[in-house]
C-alpha cells in the first residue's frame, strides 16, 4: 500500500517538472487583449518598464516573428516581455524584474541593448507623467464662496456649470445688457468685458451708464448685477461671473423719473448688439399694487423679439419680485405676466422659496439667491463709489436670481447663436428640474412638471446647454383669441362660485394652425370694493389649475381689474383644443363693511399662444433633450446648421447728445463773448491812438487864435493856410513827437468825455 503511494507521488513530481520546463523553454505569447497602461505586476512598476517599438525584415512574416523578436530583445536586455501594448502593432512593454532600491534609477545594459539592437526602431524607459484634470480653479478670492457656482456642502444645490466652462462654453460672442441704474464699467472685474456699443445713459442722455452718488447709496444695483454674469476671472480680484467669456453692457435709467417712453427706448437700445436683457427691478412689491409696462412699453417688448437680435428676438429676463412678505404674487406684474420675458424667481441654498419669493402661475424658472439670515448670499462685483469696496458676499433677492439666470442663457447662445427667445422659453420648459417636493407640484396633460412657487424647476447650466446644442427652432408663434365675453354678472362670496367656460375646437384653431399650447391668457374687467378678495383660478382642457389672480390681503384698491391681462404657462405643451374654465371667487371678510358691496365681473376673454407643433412632436423632443444630457453632444463635432439672420439696418444713432449740445453751447457762449472783448479792447486801444494824434494840432490850432489877437478872420486863415505850406514834414514829425513827449497823457475817460 505504501510502494503505490510512493508510485504515485514520483509520477506526480516528474509530470509537474515536465510541464514547468516545457512551460520555460515555449516563447511567450502578446496577449490580444488591449494592453493596460499600469500594470499590476510589481515587477513593472514606475521606472522599471521600456516601450520599444520592433520591425522585421520584410521576407519575413512580420506577425509571426514580432513576438518571437521581442521576446528575444526582453532576454537579451535582461527583461521580460508584457506584451503588445493596447493596438499598436510592432509596439512592445518591457519590464525588468529587478525590485526594492531606487525604481528611477537607470538599467545601463536595458538601455545599451536597446540603444544597439538592430530590431529595435525606437525605445523609451517609462516616466510617470504630470497629469492634472481639467477642473476649473480661479485665483479670484472669492470664487471659493460663490456656492451657486459650485457647491460643496451640498452638491446639488448649484448651477452645475464647470463642466460646461471645461469645454471652453463661457458665453463668447454674446452680449447682456444690464438695464438698471448704472454699471460701474472701470471696476477691474467688469472693465475687461465692457460693451460700450451697447450701453447708454437714458437718465443723463449720453453714452456713458456710469452710476452716480446717492444719498441712499443704492446705485450699486446694476454692478452688482453685471459682476454675477460676466466678472473676469483670474485676475486676482473677487469673484466669477456666469459667463465670464461674455460682454456685458449697461443702461442706465432707474437713476430718475421712468416713463413709459424711457421704458421703451431702453427695451430696445442697441438691440442689434445687445442679445439680453437682464431686468432686476419691476412694480412695487407692496401687495397691492397692479402694475406694468404701458403702452409703448409693451410695444417695444413686442418690437424687440420680432425685430432684435437679427431677428431671432431680443430675450428678456425679468425678476419676478421680492413682495412675499406682502403675500404679492407676480401675476400683478404686468413685466412678469408678459408672454414676450422669462420670468425668474428665487430659491435659496437648500433649493426652498424664501421669505421674499412671490409665486405666479406665469413664472418659468428659479435660480439661486439669498435667503434667511443664516443661510448665504450671492457673491458678486460691487462699485467703489460711497465706501464700497468692489465686491459684496450679500446680493439679495430675486434681483440676484435674474442675471444668474440671462448669464446661463448666454452660454446656450454660444453654442446656438440662432435659438430664438421662444426657443429659450422652450427649453428652459424642457431641462428645468424639481426641487422642493413640498411644492405644490403638478403634472401637466404633456408631461412638465409646474409649480406657482418654482415654474418648471431649478436651471441647470448643464441641462440648458446640451439641449441647446441639439435644439431645432420651433414654429412660428400662432394664437387663437375668443370674442370679447361681456357679463356684467355679480361674484358670489365664497364658498359660492362663478365659472365660465369657453369651448376651443379644431375648427377655430384651423386658420392659425395651432395645435399646442406654450402660454394662456385672459383679460378681465372686474369692479370689486376690495379686490384682494377675489381669486381667479383658470382650467385647461387638460384639468391642470392656474392661480392667475390670487388673494392678496392688503390690496383694498376699489378700482378692480380695468382690462388686466393674466397668464399661465402651466399648460405648456398641451393640445390646444379643448374647453377652457374660469373660476372666480370672493373671499370677503364679515367684519369688513367697506369690502360688503358686491363685485361684478363685466367682461372677458381668452388668448392662446402657441405653435403647429404636434403633441406627437412634443414628446419626441423631451426624449432628444434627455439624450442630450450625457454631454456627448458637446464633446463631439456634431452641429445644427444655424441661419445668420435677417440683416436689419443698425440703430441710427445721433453724433450729440444733450451733454454734448450744452457743452458746444457753452463753448459757443463763450468764443463769443472773447470776439466782442478783443473788439472793443481793439477799438479803444485805435480810439487812444487818434487822440494821442490830434492832440499837437489842436495846441497848434490854439495858439494860432491867441496871436491873431484883433486881427480879423481873413487875415488869420491866410497866415494859417501859408504857414502850413511852408512847414516841412520833418519840423512836422518832430512837432509831433515832442508833443507827446511833454503832454500828459490823458485818461479814458477823459476822451470818451
Amino acid at each position: 500500500m505504501a510502494t503505490r503511494h510512493v508510485t504515485s507521488f514520483i509520477l506526480l513530481l516528474f509530470l509537474s517538472s515536465f510541464a514547468f520546463l516545457l512551460l520555460t523553454h515555449l516563447p511567450s505569447v502578446a496577449p490580444s487583449l488591449p494592453f493596460p497602461h499600469s500594470t499590476s505586476s510589481p515587477s513593472c512598476g514606475p521606472g522599471q518598464s521600456w516601450a520599444v517599438r520592433l520591425h522585421v525584415d520584410l521576407h519575413i512574416e512580420e506577425s509571426e516573428e514580432l513576438d518571437v523578436i521581442a521576446n528575444q530583445v526582453a532576454e537579451q536586455a535582461g527583461l521580460h516581455n508584457q506584451g503588445q501594448i493596447g493596438q499598436l502593432e510592432g509596439h512592445y512593454m518591457l519590464c525588468s524584474s529587478q525590485l526594492g532600491g531606487n525604481i528611477w534609477r537607470n538599467n545601463p545594459q536595458a538601455s545599451n541593448v536597446l540603444a544597439n539592437h538592430p530590431n529595435v526602431l525606437w525605445y523609451s524607459q517609462e516616466r510617470i507623467l504630470s497629469r492634472s484634470k481639467r477642473s476649473m480653479a480661479f485665483n479670484d478670492p472669492h470664487y471659493p464662496k460663490q456656492w451657486h457656482l459650485h457647491n460643496h456642502v451640498n452638491k446639488d444645490m448649484d448651477i452645475n456649470v464647470t463642466g460646461i466652462w471645461e469645454r471652453n462654453i463661457t458665453g463668447q460672442g454674446v452680449t447682456v445688457v444690464v438695464v438698471d441704474d448704472g454699471v460701474q464699467h472701470t471696476h477691474q472685474d467688469i472693465r475687461a468685458n465692457y460693451s460700450p456699443e451697447g450701453s447708454y445713459d437714458l437718465n443723463s442722455n449720453d453714452p456713458d451708464p456710469m452710476p452716480h452718488s446717492d444719498v441712499h447709496n443704492d446705485n450699486h444695483h446694476g454692478t452688482r448685477c453685471a459682476g454675477e454674469i460676466a466678472a473676469v476671472p483670474n485676475n486676482s480680484f473677487c469673484a466669477v461671473g456666469v459667463a465670464y467669456g461674455s460682454k456685458v453692457a449697461g443702461i442706465r435709467v432707474l437713476d430718475g423719473p421712468l416713463t413709459d417712453s424711457l421704458e421703451a427706448i431702453a427695451f430696445n437700445k442697441h438691440y442689434q448688439i445687445n442679445d439680453i436683457y437682464s431686468c432686476s427691478w419691476g412694480p412695487d412689491d407692496d401687495g397691492r399694487t397692479v402694475d406694468g409696462p404701458h403702452p409703448l412699453g409693451k410695444a417695444a417688448l413686442q418690437h424687440g423679439v420680432i425685430a432684435g437680435r437679427r431677428g431671432f428676438g431680443s430675450v428678456f429676463v425679468v425678476a419676478s419680485g421680492n413682495g412675499g412678505q406682502y403675500n404679492d404674487n407676480c401675476n400683478y406684474d404686468g413685466y412678469a405676466n408678459s408672454i414676450y420675458t422669462i420670468t425668474i424667481g428665487a430659491v435659496d441654498e437648500n433649493g426652498r422659496m424664501p421669505f421674499y419669493a412671490e409665486e405666479c402661475a406665469s413664472m418659468l424658472a428659479v435660480t439661486f439667491s439669498s435667503g434667511e439670515d443664516k443661510l448665504r448670499s450671492i457673491v458678486t462685483s460691487d462699485w467703489f463709489m460711497q465706501q464700497g469696496t468692489g465686491c459684496t458676499e450679500r446680493h439679495t433677492g430675486t434681483s440676484a436670481a435674474a442675471p444668474l439666470a440671462a448669464g446661463m442663457v448666454a452660454l446656450m447662445l454660444q453654442v446656438r447663436p440662432c435659438l430664438t427667445w421662444r426657443d429659450v422659453q422652450h427649453i428652459i420648459a424642457f431641462t428645468a428640474t424639481k426641487c422642493d417636493n413640498s411644492s405644490d407640484w403638478r403634472e401637466n396633460g404633456a408631461g412638465f412638471h409646474h409649480s406657482h412657487q418654482h415654474g418648471f424647476g431649478l436651471l441647470n447650466a448643464w441641462k440648458l446647454v446640451n439641449a441647446a446644442k441639439v435644439w431645432e427652432s420651433v414654429p412660428f408663434l400662432v394664437s387663437y383669441q375668443s370674442s370679447v365675453i361681456a357679463e356684467k354678472v355679480s361674484i358670489p362670496s365664497y364658498p359660492e362660485e362663478m365659472l365660465r367656460t369657453w369651448t376651443v375646437t379644431a375648427a377655430d384653431l384651423a386658420l392659425s394652425g395651432m395645435q399646442t399650447l406654450e402660454h394662456v391668457a385672459v383679460t378681465v374687467t372686474i369692479t370689486h370694493p376690495c379686490r384682494g378678495n377675489l381669486e381667479i383660478v383658470l382650467f385647461c382642457p387638460s384639468g391642470i389649475s392656474s392661480v392667475i389672480g390670487a388673494r392678496r390681503a392688503i390690496d383694498r384698491d376699489s378700482a378692480g381689474y380695468q382690462d388686466w391681462t393674466f397668464s399661465t404657462v402651466r399648460c405648456w405643451g398641451e393640445r390646444a383644443d379643448g374647453q377652457y374654465r374660469l373660476k372666480i371667487s370672493d373671499h370677503k371678510e364679515p367684519s369688513s363693511q367697506v369690502c360688503a358691496n358686491v363685485g361684478k365681473l363685466e367682461q372677458w376673454k381668452l388668448t392662446l399662444y402657441g405653435s403647429s407643433m404636434t403633441f406627437k412632436e412634443v414628446k419626441d423632443r423631451q426624449t432628444l433633450v434627455e439624450d442630450a444630457m450625457s454631454g456627448k453632444y458637446l464633446d463631439s463635432n456634431f452641429s445644427l446648421p444655424c441661419s445668420p439672420g435677417l440683416d436689419i439696418p443698425s440703430e441710427v444713432i445721433s453724433p450729440f447728445t444733450s451733454s454734448s449740445l450744452r457743452f458746444l453751447l457753452l463753448l459757443g457762449c463763450f468764443a463769443l463773448f472773447w470776439s466782442l472783448y478783443y473788439i472793443m479792447e481793439a477799438a479803444i486801444a485805435h480810439l487812444d491812438m487818434r487822440g494821442l494824434q490830434c492832440l499837437p494840432w489842436r495846441q497848434a490850432g490854439r495858439n494860432v487864435r491867441n496871436e491873431r489877437g484883433g486881427r480879423g478872420l481873413e487875415e488869420a486863415l491866410d497866415e494859417e493856410n501859408g504857414g502850413e505850406e511852408e512847414r516841412e514834414p520833418e519840423a512836422e514829425l518832430h512837432t509831433v513827437l515832442d508833443s507827446e513827449a511833454k503832454m500828459p497823457l490823458i485818461d479814458r475817460e477823459m476822451l470818451t468825455m
